[in-house]
């Protein structure tokens, strides 16, 4: 953040975008990493029911932004590599604006309508969540009531706010493969999937993990594996994330060499 901020060579819509990216992955990985701490370090803690619900909604509202973040970043590339002439007209600074706004603005609401069903839940005796963060799974687990009322509303919400962007991000790599393709020379493939390549890394590590925990069928072996794959996309994914963006794009690493430098003569 602090890189594209400063140097003004980065100052176009794809650092745009990774700024925006990785503020918004700051506050993702802090509703549920100090809590987690705690958690390891304790082997046991204790969190009310009221900030339960908090992070439960701000961790969902985050992940959701971030899903349609990372499609407003395919379409970004898409549009650079399918679409060149058209691309400073197409992605200026209002739309790209109005992509950050929406993607944000899309994450928290779309649980105004899943938290009001959860809080008015019934719950049991019970009242260990078994997992290291407050997820809509585990905490509906808890429920002694019908949850059904919850879970089908929950699901197709879910459903809407993640597979919109993840088709929309589908269908921007379908069309940016299809065109690197039709390009002649290998030098000329390799130059336009490297514009690419660390978001499609990024995007398929996040994807993975969601589907693994969301969607894959789970039995007891899974369960017990979800916890793992739950550390990826809260914390592993976020952390790694700069290093793919830094490591394999090169006007970062310039960036980052001419700050050092200036900062190392001012000194």
């Amino acid at each position: 953040m602090v890189t594209v901020r400063i140097d003004h060579s980065l100052h176009n819509p794809m650092y745009f975008f990774l700024g925006n990216l990785s503020f918004l992955e700051l506050w993702y990985t802090t509703s549920v990493v100090p809590k987690m701490l705690k958690t390891f370090l304790n082997g046991h803690e204790t969190i009310s029911f009221s900030a339960c619900l908090l992070q439960f909604y701000v961790f969902g509202s985050l992940a959701v932004a971030e899903c349609f973040l990372l499609a407003a970043m395919s379409y970004d590339r898409y549009i650079a590599i399918c679409c060149p002439l058209h691309y400073s007209s197409r992605m200026n600074f209002k739309m790209c604006l109005l992509f950050v706004v929406g993607s944000w603005v899309s994450g928290f609401l779309s649980l105004v309508v899943t938290m009001p069903m959860v809080s008015m839940l019934p719950f049991c005796e019970s009242n260990e969540i078994d997992h290291f963060f407050c997820d809509l799974a585990p905490v509906v687990k808890l429920a002694c009531g019908d949850t059904q009322k919850v879970r089908i509303p929950a699901f197709i919400i879910a459903s809407l706010v993640s597979f919109s962007p993840f088709l929309l991000t589908v269908l921007s790599y379908y069309k940016i493969i299809s065109t690197i393709l039709k390009i002649p020379s290998a030098k000329g493939k390799q130059k336009a999937f490297a514009t690419c390549s660390s978001h499609l890394t990024v995007v398929t590590v996040f994807y993975g993990t969601l589907m693994i925990v969301y969607v894959v069928p789970k039995n007891n072996t899974l369960r017990e594996l979800n916890k793992v794959f739950s550390v990826f996309y809260t914390v592993l994914t976020p952390l790694v994330n700069p290093f793919v963006y830094s490591l394999r794009n090169k006007d970062i690493k310039q960036a980052l060499k001419k700050i050092i430098k200036n900062f190392v003569d001012s000194g």
